[in-house]
């Protein structure tokens, strides 16, 4: 039985525990791609709250792959710093730093969805095709030179990310941004190399994931982020996912972030707790990689069933650690977990015994003062 809060190791990195903080763009980067004090806040609670995986949101590779202005961006020698920070302040607090690599195509060039999303932001989006996202601006197709350049700028943020100390590096491949528009058919309508049949749609997430592995080094996991269908008849299939998820095994991913949605506006999902763990478990089956499960996990004991199942190896979580920060250490004690506790640091220690998570002589024995 794979237990919530059993280690899992990738290359040369343990997460101490199933459970991870899920990449959420916070659109909160004042126009310059570094981090700030509100990410400092917002990623350091959630790792002090017991994620044994903390994901830094989504890292513009460069300036037009941003969703917005404000996203956080990973372009330039100027990011490193900040990510260095951030990274050290994750680590610190017991908690594994990752980053997940990313550029918006088509669906760039946006506000923040509380500053009017559906304005344009300023620059031309980007895309495989001249096929735009719904009302968004209309994308210029990218030439061969565009996607050759994308491809080298994957994998020099994933050098950077290196540099700024992170751990484990996610490549955004989901969501309808611009790995995924290649994948799809519904926004993918090249007749060149990269497009037309499956082999040539999936060129580009084959082709940026031999550059950004070639680009870390050997001990240091890497995920690839896909959306396992689009919801949507004559779009992405959660088979190919499965046939990709086979190809990208032996490029050097250790891990398939599986999600699903967001490339069309016509996607009918059957929203419901776990709705996306299907995938996850097809892809664990059919690829024999590891998985993560994402999509309305919210219970502790819904996670461990995932787990116990077979339905992955890692569960993140986004919405249930926006509205509880401290969720792995509340799961802890709602599971009985009371040894998976010495993620609880020190300075709140003593508020778990109230939870029922330690007896009162194991309180003792750790000589804890009362509250």
């Amino acid at each position: 039985m794979t237990d919530l809060f059993s280690p899992l190791t990738l290359r040369g990195v343990t997460l101490p525990n199933r459970i991870g903080v899920s990449p959420m763009c916070q659109y909160s980067c004042a126009g310059d791609g570094r981090p700030t004090e509100w990410h400092f806040a917002h990623l350091l609670s959630r790792a002090a709250g017991g994620a044994g995986l903390t994901i830094v949101e989504a890292s513009a590779v460069t300036p037009e792959g941003r969703i917005s202005p404000d996203d956080m961006g990973i372009w330039g020698e100027e990011h490193v710093a900040g990510h260095a920070r951030l990274a050290a302040g994750i680590a610190a607090l017991g908690s594994v730093p990752g980053i997940q690599l990313a550029h918006a195509g088509r669906k760039a060039s946006r506000n923040a969805p509380w500053a009017d999303g559906r304005a344009a932001s300023g620059w031309e989006p980007l895309g495989p095709s001249n096929l735009p996202f719904g009302d968004y601006a209309e994308p210029r197709a990218m030439t061969e030179g565009e996607i050759a350049a994308t491809i080298a700028a994957f994998a020099e943020a994933a050098r950077r990310s290196i540099r700024a100390g992170y751990r484990f590096i996610e490549i955004h491949a989901a969501h309808g941004y611009l790995l995924h528009e290649f994948l799809s058919p519904l926004s993918n309508r090249r007749n060149d190399a990269w497009g037309g049949d499956f082999e040539g749609r999936i060129r580009i997430v084959l082709e940026a994931t031999r550059a950004v592995r070639a680009a870390m080094p050997d001990d240091v996991p890497l995920s690839v982020r896909v959306s396992h269908t689009d919801w949507v008849e004559g779009g992405w299939t959660t088979a190919e996912t499965v046939a990709l998820s086979r190809r990208l095994k032996p490029l050097g991913v250790d891990l398939v972030d599986v999600s699903s949605g967001g490339l069309d506006h016509r996607q009918a999902i059957p929203l419901g707790p776990g709705y996306q763990v299907p995938g996850a478990e097809a892809v664990r089956r059919g690829a024999g990689v590891a998985v993560a499960a994402v999509g309305l996990i919210t219970e502790p004991e819904h996670a461990q069933a995932i787990l116990h199942e077979g339905g992955a190896d890692l569960i993140l979580l986004a919405r249930a650690l926006l509205r509880d920060p401290y969720w792995p250490l509340h799961a802890a004690a709602k599971l009985g977990r009371t040894a998976a506790l010495h993620a609880v640091p020190p300075q709140y220690e003593r508020a778990w015994t109230t939870l029922g998570a330690m007896t009162r002589n194991e309180a003792i024995a750790r000589k804890m003062p009362p509250l």
